[in-house]
């Protein structure tokens, strides 16, 4: 499988890369910096240097080439309105659009569970980010690509346990970024599951018996 990550710098793209590998996938990604190409190909990933914010559609297109899905796990975590509207927003308006232009039929989109921290006081940025997710996640689930939303709840580091908590409504906690990465990695080798919203949260299923069990009949 060709797999493009926007984000694979990030917390979760860099474990879904080094997960994909392992299984022999064909791994691709966008960076900024051209040191960044030079490290992610030492460990066998082909890295495009380039600006989401800044590429055009064609750009990106171009950089996306010919994937079997594209991953989108970049994200702003709730910092300023003006790079969460480029990145969460924007961001994946663009990269729907490139990804149709090249003919990649199949978008995986790392969202967030709505009800992350409703229990505190968030702030106007994180609130704003919170709203800017959303209208990524319909834009993406109105398309005609072969689409998947996958929302976490509260992400923390450190190992995983491998097993997890996943359906299309689950109760927000938290959740190991590798248990997140896995969890994908087993998505995008499930070719049954498409154009469906999940929730993932920490439990006590086996990450593939978790997937399996999503898939529609």
């Amino acid at each position: 499988m060709d797999v493009f990550i926007i984000g694979i710098t990030g917390g979760i793209g860099g474990l879904l890369a080094q997960k994909l590998r392992s299984r022999g996938d064909a791994v691709h990604g966008l960076v900024r910096r051209d040191d960044q190409q030079a490290e992610l190909a030492t460990l066998g990933v082909n890295a495009r240097v380039g600006d989401l914010s800044s590429m055009t559609v064609d750009q990106l297109a171009a950089a996306f080439g010919d994937m079997d899905v594209i991953v989108f796990s970049a994200g702003s975590n709730g910092g300023s309105k003006e790079v969460t509207k480029a990145i969460d927003g924007d961001g994946v308006v663009k990269a729907l659009e490139a990804a149709r232009l090249a003919g990649v039929k199949r978008f995986v989109l790392v969202s967030v569970l709505p009800e992350s921290w409703r229990e505190r006081n968030l702030g106007e940025e994180v609130e704003y980010y919170f709203a800017v997710k959303k209208g990524a996640d319909v834009a993406l689930s109105r398309s005609d690509l072969n689409w998947l939303i996958l929302r976490p709840s509260l992400l923390v580091d450190g190992p995983g346990i491998g097993t997890v908590s996943l359906g299309p409504a689950e109760f927000h906690g938290q959740i190991a970024r590798d248990d997140v990465a896995a969890t994908l990695a087993e998505l995008l080798h499930e070719p049954r599951i498409g154009r469906q919203i999940l929730e993932l949260n920490t439990g006590a299923t086996p990450i593939e018996e978790a997937v399996r069990a999503n898939i529609r009949s």
